[in-house]
């Protein structure tokens, strides 16, 4: 007689236990729930143990890490008329987990939006040159008018990173030349300046070899060794008069 009564007392305990555990939330530190009830907005909760009213309180998760995020390649025209494909990534993270739910219906793809529409207007004001040699500051300029943006959402942008900059096969030619042109440019600078310093010491060398013209003959000598190193067969070279003006005296004497 017993049994109806001690099923619905161990129903209504199970009853009470799903309760129990569907009012239970935990949320790890770098998350936030914000709380509905009845559709309204009542706050952000978390991150720890709290407890939710069932069926009538609705929590929304949120993630408070930074997002990186890929801006896929966007198609541009330079300010002088170049056509190019840049890709960038971009570091956000929510600061305010109500705004980011409330504000905005999905604030990564509104995100993601925002900064490809960004990336193409500031990159078109800007020319080649500028792209390829001032990104540091194309960057903060990105991230400076896409934090605006987002600020109202509750949205942080910390960074954005232009990560590459393709260009036709037209210009990197043209750069190709450019470079080449540049190093052959350099080339025959440094050949010139090369050419210039060995004259100076050439023409200081002929000053001084003027003013002893005995060392004129000790550097034929030793050409003449340099030259019997490379072992050839037959070497011809002219003898300096300097060498043989001595014993041309003597005969002179001799005759008189």
């Amino acid at each position: 007689m017993l049994v109806g009564p001690t099923i619905g007392i161990a129903f209504g305990i199970v009853i009470v236990l799903i309760l129990l555990f569907s009012a239970i939330r935990i949320l790890k530190e770098y998350e936030r729930g914000v709380i509905f009830r009845f559709g309204r907005l009542r706050g952000a909760k978390g991150p720890g143990i709290f407890v939710i009213i069932p069926f009538v309180d609705k929590m929304v998760k949120v993630d408070l890490r930074t997002v990186t995020m890929d801006v896929p390649p966007q198609d541009v025209i330079t300010r002088d008329n170049v056509p190019v494909k840049v890709n960038a990534v971009i570091y956000f993270r929510v600061l305010d987990p109500e705004k980011s739910i409330v504000k905005i219906e999905k604030y990564i793809l509104a995100t993601s939006q925002i900064a490809q529409t960004t990336l193409r207007s500031i990159l078109g004001q800007a020319e080649l040159d500028d792209l390829l040699a001032r990104r540091e500051k194309i960057n903060q300029e990105l991230q400076k008018i896409i934090d605006e943006q987002t600020d109202p959402w509750g949205i942080k942008v910390s960074m954005v990173e232009i990560k590459d900059v393709e260009l036709p096969q037209s210009i990197q030619r043209a750069f190709a030349r450019q470079a080449e042109a540049e190093r052959e440019r350099r080339a025959k600078i440094i050949s010139a300046e090369g050419e210039f310093q060995a004259s100076e010491k050439l023409s200081s060398a002929a000053k001084i070899l003027s003013k002893y013209p005995v060392s004129v003959q000790l550097r034929f000598l030793q050409t003449l060794k340099e030259i019997a190193t490379e072992q050839n067969s037959t070497i011809i070279f002219p003898i300096p008069i300097d060498l043989i003006d001595v014993f041309i005296n003597k005969l002179g004497k001799n005759k008189k």
